[in-house]
């Protein structure tokens, strides 16, 4: 992926998550935690026997056009904000991970950079927290 790739995918997590969390309610009823969008489970947990929170084959091939369309639409967004997520722990130095987060809100370089004092390098140091990323190949 392109760093500018990773940026936009960074700027728009604030409202991937939103419509996610929507999605959710309308194909589920509900949100599904983050924590169960499809992480293996290791010793007995992974052992015992657990209803699937999507949805079986049988219901998928009963979906109506829109649902179908809306299911496919949150397993899209479901990947980037799961990457986008798995970015921030990978991000080195304290400062680059408060404009991670910060820039994960959807937070401007000035809003970011004003209360932390360091308004200067906001760009410089998002432009290398991303180069971190990028060398690491975790998008």
């Amino acid at each position: 992926m392109k760093q500018k790739d990773i940026e936009n995918l960074i700027n728009s997590y604030h409202w991937m998550v939103k419509e996610v969390q929507r999605l959710q309610r309308v194909l589920y009823g509900s949100t599904i935690p983050m924590k169960n969008w499809g992480i293996a489970k290791y010793g007995l947990e992974a052992a015992m026997p657990k209803g699937s929170l999507g949805k079986s084959q049988d219901e998928l091939r009963q979906m109506d056009m829109r649902e179908e369309r809306l299911f496919k639409r949150l397993k899209y967004y479901e990947e980037r904000v799961y990457a986008v997520e798995l970015g921030a722990e990978k991000i080195k130095g304290e400062q680059h991970k408060v404009i991670y987060n910060c820039k994960m809100e959807g937070m401007s370089y000035r809003a970011i950079g004003l209360p932390l004092a360091f308004q200067g390098t906001v760009r410089k140091m998002k432009d290398e927290l991303i180069s971190q990323l990028c060398q690491d190949c975790h998008f």
